[in-house]
């Protein structure tokens, strides 16, 4: 499991901007009495998912929603007694608004935010029905006035026992955490091959009685390289762009490397100097844990290396 499917979390401040007392919550807090921090918060910062939180102990009483990020300043100061996670899946919102209570007359769904002044279910809707996510109702276009939280599988069959009947003008799905990537390379998979290829040949003959010299050159340069790669399976969910920290990624590394060539050659001898890169190819399965809010997803791509870094020499004598 990847660090980021637990860390989920918000830390509240004692005053604006991040100063005073602080404390740090990683799952729902019923009654901040107990935590010796109620009423008292002014400032908060969220990490994944959004965070409710509440005016009064047990999760009542005014809301307000935090998404991830840096909360300067709360709505209302100094009013929050009660802290709640939203750990639905929130990347794919669905509501059904519905005219009537208990879920009867006309319907609308919506999937993304929307004003219900631009069209015809402005303050009638009366009850409703969350097929994904969490969405936040207002009773303002300008988001203000009475709110209200619809989440899945907390379906609201009568508006007014929330005084909230004939009010709904403005829906807002609340948004899940960044998406964070996490990667494991499984090195026990791993499938290598290993080659030995000439890369150059050369050759000095001497007929003669007497020890020659073999070549004017003292030595020659090669290159050697390791090429290394990262293959994404077809079905990625991963967006283009994406930041992955995988210590094997993308790197392809060239340095020139000197051979020796010998000095002479022996009397009537035909002396070859067989340049010899041993090159080895590494496939290792990677998988990718995706972590979106509290939803973690798994899928698997490739890492890749070729390497050509060892380069020797073999002599071959052949007596004339």
């Amino acid at each position: 499991m990847s660090e980021r499917t637990w860390l989920l979390k918000i830390i509240v401040y004692e005053h604006c901007w991040f100063q005073g007392l602080s404390r740090e919550f990683t799952s729902d807090v019923s009654d901040l009495v107990a935590e010796s921090f109620d009423n008292c918060v002014s400032s908060v910062k969220v990490i994944g998912n959004p965070w409710v939180a509440y005016e009064h102990t047990y999760y009542c009483g005014h809301i307000q929603v935090y998404e991830e990020g840096e909360h300067a300043r709360v709505e209302d100061d100094n009013s929050i007694s009660s802290l709640q996670l939203v750990s639905e899946d929130l990347t794919n919102p669905q509501i059904t608004l519905y005219e009537h209570s208990n879920y009867q007359g006309r319907q609308l769904v919506l999937r993304n935010e929307t004003n219900l002044c631009y069209g015809h279910f402005n303050d009638i809707a009366s009850s409703h029905k969350v097929q994904r996510g969490a969405w936040l109702l207002y009773e303002h276009t300008d988001k203000t006035g009475h709110r209200m939280l619809g989440r899945f599988s907390q379906d609201v069959s009568d508006y007014g026992h929330f005084n909230f009947h004939d009010k709904l003008s403005y829906a807002v799905p609340l948004k899940p955490g960044k998406t964070g990537i996490s990667a494991e390379v499984l090195w026990d998979k791993k499938e290598e091959h290993v080659q030995s290829v000439v890369i150059d040949s050369i050759s000095s003959v001497n007929r003669s009685s007497q020890e020659r010299t073999f070549t004017t050159e003292m030595g020659r340069d090669y290159e050697t390289s390791v090429n290394e790669s990262f293959n994404f399976s077809n079905s990625t969910e991963i967006s283009w762009g994406t930041s992955i920290d995988v210590d094997v990624m993308g790197c392809l590394k060239v340095k020139s490397v000197r051979i020796s060539l010998p000095n002479t050659v022996s009397p009537n001898t035909k002396l070859t100097v067989n340049v010899v890169r041993k090159q080895v190819s590494v496939k290792v399965p990677v998988k990718l844990i995706i972590t979106t809010g509290s939803q973690c997803k798994e899928e698997y791509g490739e890492y890749r290396c070729q390497s050509g870094e060892s380069i020797t020499t073999e002599y071959d004598e052949e007596k004339i």
